[in-house]
């Protein structure tokens, strides 16, 4: 396939996801799958996830597009069309961020719903970039899942890395902290109390540990009453994942969510409005049995359903 409904900003990716039509330009869609495969490149043992989007494309055709226990049919009821890669060079930082918001920007002057495959988290910032032009800081909330805050303040030297995404934001006014949500976090940290940094720069921050106590539906079901209504930029980051399920991660910590808590939780979330979904992180050269590739695959599925239930609601 080639990226012509977005002139030279995409390239060929290897098939589509689900086997849906690529895009073609000026043509009709309410979903559109993108490749970002992009990474900062600077991970002292994992660098990967720029492989990322066509190995989940790969395994996307093991699945079936009917899920059991849910009504509805996101391929009948919707235009779900693939996009292609953004044509990035990993690493190069300023000129992928330039091409990454662009085409999220392109897909949402569509009226269509950009459903990113990573990349690691770096290329969130300008996805948020592009969302936070359309609907405003003040209106955009952001729902993160992640076994890390993704909010630590960087160095002068590196002020972007996939580690920096959300304070970055916060910094340039894309979104209000207080609209944010980060979930999952736990584990190991570089540095001192990661939580009460992200906390001190006003984001709302949930632990794993919070998280299960509090059961992950009931979580999910009062974030959806809560941003009912608004447009919710949701960033799905696998290794929110525990490393059993899901391996082939940039940074691994143990204690995650399990496939079941996963699903759960974004079935629990019917009643946003999602504009964006963001599912990253995912290393093919780390992924053993090709586990983390075939569950982040089911993960996309689960929000093509849970966009139909948006549209149709």
């Amino acid at each position: 396939m080639t990226g012509s409904a977005f002139g030279d900003l995409t390239g060929p990716s290897a098939g589509t996801f689900m086997g849906v039509p690529a895009a073609s330009p000026g043509g009709p869609a309410d979903v559109v799958v993108l490749g970002i495969p992009f990474d900062i490149g600077t991970h002292p043992q994992r660098v990967g996830s720029r492989l990322g989007p066509d190995h989940v494309r790969y395994l996307s055709a093991q699945l079936r597009p009917h899920l059991v226990e849910l009504d509805g049919d996101p391929f009948a009821s919707l235009t779900i069309v693939d996009g292609g890669n953004v044509v990035v060079t990993p690493g190069r930082v300023e000129p992928a961020y330039r091409a990454i918001e662009q085409v999220s920007r392109m897909v949402l002057d569509m009226d269509a719903v950009p459903l990113t495959l990573g990349g690691d988290g770096a290329v969130t910032l300008p996805q948020l970039r592009a969302a936070a032009r359309r609907y405003g800081p003040g209106e955009l909330a952001v729902i993160h899942l992640d076994a890390h805050t993704d909010a630590l303040p960087g160095s002068a030297d590196e002020p972007y890395t996939n580690a920096t995404t959300f304070v970055r934001a916060a910094e340039e006014g894309l979104i209000d902290p207080q609209r944010c949500v980060h979930l999952g976090v736990r584990g190991t940290s570089p540095v001192p109390d990661p939580v009460g940094l992200a906390r001190g720069h006003g984001f709302e921050v949930v632990t794993m540990e919070s998280l299960r106590r509090s059961r992950v539906e009931d979580v999910a079901s009062a974030l959806a009453e809560r941003f009912a209504g608004a447009p919710v930029y949701v960033c799905w980051d696998m290794d929110i994942f525990d490393p059993a399920v899901a391996p082939g991660v940039c940074t691994p910590e143990w204690g995650g969510l399990t496939a079941a808590e996963g699903i759960a939780f974004i079935r629990a979330l019917t009643g946003i409005r999602p504009i964006t979904v963001d599912v990253n992180t995912v290393s093919p050269p780390h992924d053993l049995g090709n586990l983390t590739g075939t569950l982040a695959a089911r993960i996309v599925l689960e929000f093509l359903y849970l966009i139909d239930r948006a549209a149709h609601r």
